[in-house]
């Protein structure tokens, strides 16, 4: 991986603070401004499933041709994936998201940066783990576990969205690390 310009780099103090999970998370900030092509994708980074051009115009507020033009330019980018022909579909291509967010990782910080949060988000987890005695969030049962330990729904449901979240960040932190170790040098170990 290049070395980034020396007004990219994070300072020591930036470095030590953990980085903003959530400001990754949010694909809207991906681009944004106030441009047709920026109401085309920000509607297309909030759909939920497939949508079809006349769908994603409408929520646009902008005209069929222009939905289907950045449509277009939006697949070829990686955005959006094609789901059928007829009609025509697209849905939000998450995997190009999580790139962004993991280049954006890699962009900021360090590998020993990225190596210390992994150990932090790692702790959380094994936290989570024993709190829930569960390997996964996903196996978890809110109104079961809520009922066992006397806690509301909501409560446990909370506690349960925090963990899915630092799986999200291990998950993330893993691959940047992953896309570091692919022939790229450590920022660290450069003279």
């Amino acid at each position: 991986m290049k070395e980034p310009r020396q007004d990219l780099k994070a300072t020591d103090d930036e470095r030590a603070t953990v980085p903003d999970f959530d400001a990754l998370v949010s694909a809207e900030k991906l681009v944004h401004g106030n441009r047709t092509r920026d109401d085309f994708l920000d509607t297309v980074l909030g759909l939920e499933g497939p949508a079809t051009i006349d769908e994603v115009a409408n929520r646009a507020d902008h005209g069929r041709d222009a939905a289907k033009e950045y449509l277009d330019w939006f697949e070829r980018m990686g955005i959006v994936t094609r789901v059928t022909d007829s009609p025509v579909t697209y849905e939000r291509n998450q995997e190009y998201l999580t790139w962004r967010q993991v280049h954006h990782l890699r962009e900021q910080y360090t590998t020993d940066d990225l190596l210390d949060f992994l150990q932090t988000e790692t702790e959380h987890d094994r936290t989570y783990r024993d709190k829930f005695d569960a390997e996964s969030p996903e196996t978890v049962s809110i109104s079961a576990h809520a009922a066992n330990i006397d806690r509301s729904i909501e409560s446990v449901w909370e506690t349960l969205s925090a963990w899915k979240t630092t799986r999200r960040r291990i998950t993330l932190l893993e691959r940047a690390l992953a896309s570091d170790s692919d022939g790229a040098t450590d920022r660290h170990a450069v003279a």
